[in-house]
């Protein structure tokens, strides 16, 4: 059988990397050119002494991603074609900008940045909701030669003081408020000025966005408050623009913090030269994205690295049109809503997480508004892709929509799985659609894409080299779960380092395995054909009776149930077996039972699907069902952490211990009604949890 394009490709990128590269690197503008694709080096260490692999992409380059992302399409003639559709539920309100419009936007905007005193190489965070100013300062920052750091709009003062410290930014560029769903407009005043004041360094200006929902009135020039909508009509009365800044290739382009799931946010690094040159490449080869006349809906949020590379960067490198979008996949105003942006704007790609996905199935379980409301009309004929990420995307989600998919949408039209991290900055997996991009960059060609495995996020992207390794990190057989690792050096739209942290950056993602690989923290297989399974993060893998389980493919098993919309599993300790599978449910039904403890054939019918499909070894200790209750950070992952801790606290009779709730949470509702689950779930069977699901455990 002849060899799919797609693995043509990838064997060509880790053969010949800098060949394969450098042929990638011409389809930007380059303000000069690179000497050439990659440089390896070596760090010492000053703290540790230790020295370690250290790489570089397209030295001697230099480049402006801002000019890459306007001024190119506008000076190639392409100035009408739509750069932006925003689309807003929450207020009501739809915009579009061309990209002649986004230039005269972004340079103004710029102007007035300069004379505020931003220059080459300094910070600027933006804290803002998703509006189009919003991607104007990313722009405008990036245009100067200066560095982003984008803080999702609704954190807490207490955590964005912390980012502040961590980036120490020249100014602020922020809005009066954020909208949320359904909820009331939320004020960004207090909590910007409360960051201010608890952060140890002070930013010099705060550039306000006034929005009509909620103003920030009064704005305090002595505290270096700025009007950002006045400082912008004297910059058009004056004439004032600012050109492109060109800037090094390695030189950094924006700091993005982690979610701190996993411990403080660590603030990543991405540099100019490979995130615009790997970016220009992901969209077309990946997602088929080609340029005048395609649509990219990335339902994400700018704060998240998603936002960054599939909202903002890789759609205007592209010169494809982003539909920008400030809402809810429910609630705003239902479960339509995705549906009806697909509809209005021919969207021809969509992105988004399966927590979204999963929401819409729980609000509209028959699909009626996919299929009677805009699918029977064909209204989503032009969309040819759903990308899932941001959390293991369950066989039954992938399953259904790819049915929905073929039925409704544009012939060959595919659900892809990938697997990405605000480290790597575009997918190290997935199934792309136009792989002939990776022969000829020219190609429009959408080639028939390697099939589908549910539950697999796909094959390795170029660039990224993965393995499965044990804890000595040595390589396992195909097929063997192990811990996730990459070769260096990572493809160029990578991190190469944290922000002022070589030492965190070593021991975070190189110490474990002697600075041979580079540690992603998750855990997972690759089969015999290639195809990646993200089962789990590595502390999320439970030990039973020395037999290793991933979280991820015992909630696969339970989500195969029909009644089950979703779930949560986490391990336990147990003095039997050392820990226990205990899973968190959510029912698909309309009207959920109220009860924490499911009736018995509920239990046995899950159990029978465990052990058929995991082994009788990862039998459920017990599960506890309710609504509301799983916790998420705001970019989708789900907390399982704060959920092992509340069932940990009831084993030992401390249900009302606080537990550690990060500031990405979603809802912190969520972990009060888990608490109150857990209780109610010990008051029917009692403290000694081996004791009250031993019983259970054998039906």
């Amino acid at each position: 059988m002849a060899q799919h394009v797609q693995d043509r490709v990838y064997a060509d990128s880790t053969t010949n990397p800098a060949e394969f590269w450098n042929r990638q690197a011409k389809n930007v503008h380059w303000h000069k050119q690179p000497s050439r694709a990659f440089e390896r080096t070596n760090k010492t260490l000053v703290k540790s002494g230790v020295t370690h692999d250290h790489w570089s992409w397209f030295p001697g380059g230099k480049i402006s991603t801002a000019y890459n992302c306007v001024d190119r399409h506008v000076l190639n003639g392409n100035g009408n074609n739509v750069a932006i559709c925003w689309d807003s539920p929450v207020t009501g309100l739809k915009e579009q900008y061309t990209y002649k419009q986004l230039l005269q936007e972004v340079e103004t905007l710029a102007g007035v940045l300069r004379e505020e005193g931003v220059k080459k190489g300094d910070v600027v965070l933006i804290y803002m909701p998703m509006i189009p100013a919003a991607l104007f300062a990313m722009l405008a920052i990036a245009r100067l030669g200066a560095i982003h750091a984008v803080v999702f709009g609704g954190f807490s003062s207490a955590a964005l003081a912390q980012r502040i410290d961590a980036s120490r930014p020249r100014a602020i560029m922020t809005a009066s408020c954020g909208i949320e769903g359904n909820k009331p407009p939320m004020g960004y005043k207090r909590l910007i000025e409360e960051a201010v004041q608890k952060s140890k360094f002070k930013p010099e200006k705060t550039i306000v966005w006034e929005r009509e929902q909620l103003r920030w009135d009064p704005i305090v020039k002595e505290n270096g408050q700025r009007n950002w909508q006045r400082l912008v009509r004297s910059a058009k009365m004056r004439g004032l623009k600012a050109d492109a800044v060109p800037v090094n290739s390695d030189d950094g382009l924006y700091i993005i913090y982690t979610s701190g799931t996993t411990g403080l946010p660590k603030g990543v690094v991405r540099t100019a030269g490979g995130h615009a040159v790997g970016l220009n490449f992901s969209i077309k080869y990946l997602f088929g994205i080609h340029g005048p006349g395609d649509v990219m809906f990335t339902a994400s949020d700018i704060g998240w690295v998603v936002g960054h590379s599939y909202i903002v960067y890789a759609p205007l490198l592209a010169g494809a049109t982003t539909v920008l979008f400030e809402g809810k996949p429910i609630g705003t105003p239902d479960a339509s809503t995705f549906w009806r942006i697909v509809e209005e704007y021919k969207v021809t790609t969509m992105f988004t997480a399966p927590t979204a996905l999963r929401a819409i199935r729980r609000d509209d379980g028959d699909n009626e508004f996919f299929e009677k409301l805009y699918g029977e009309r064909g209204g989503l004929r032009s969309l040819r892709a759903l990308f899932l990420a941001g959390e293991r995307s369950e066989p039954s989600i992938v399953e259904m929509y790819q049915m929905l998919l073929k039925k409704h949408c544009a012939d060959g039209a595919v659900v892809v799985d990938n697997w990405w991290s605000s480290e790597s900055g575009s997918p190290i997996s997935g199934i792309a659609l136009s792989a002939a991009a990776g022969v000829d960059f020219a190609s429009k060609q959408r080639d028939r894409p390697l099939p589908i495995k549910p539950g697999s996020a796909g094959k390795a992207m170029p660039g990224f080299d993965v393995r499965v390794v044990d804890d000595e990190g040595n390589e396992v057989k195909r097929g063997q779960m192990g811990n996730i690792v990459m070769g260096i050096p990572l493809a160029p739209t990578a991190f190469t380092t944290l922000w002022e942290d070589e030492e965190r950056f070593y021991r975070s993602y190189l110490k474990r395995f002697n600075g041979k690989w580079i540690d992603t923290g998750d855990a997972g297989m690759i089969d015999k054909d290639g195809y990646i399974s993200i089962m789990a993060r590595a502390d999320d893998v439970i030990n039973v009776a020395a037999h290793r389980f991933s979280t991820g493919a015992i909630e696969q098993a339970i989500t195969s149930h029909p009644d089950i919309a979703e779930a949560a599993v986490v391990g336990i300790p147990d003095q039997l077996k050392g820990h226990l599978p205990f899973a968190f449910i959510t029912l698909s039904t309309h009207h959920h039972p109220h009860p924490a403890v499911p009736d018995d054939a509920l239990f046995r019918e899950v159990q029978k699907l465990v052990r058929e499909q995991i082994g009788a070894i990862a039998s459920l200790g017990g599960i506890i069902q309710g609504k509301g209750m799983i916790p998420k950070t705001r970019s989708g992952k789900t907390l399982r952490r704060v959920l092992r801790e509340l069932i940990e606290n009831a084993t030992h009779d401390e249900m009302d211990k606080e537990v550690a709730i990060p500031s990405t949470i979603e809802d912190k509702e969520a972990v009060e009604v888990a608490r109150a689950k857990v209780k109610e779930y010990f008051r029917v069977r009692g403290r000694d949890l081996h004791k009250a699901t031993e019983a259970r455990a054998k039906l």
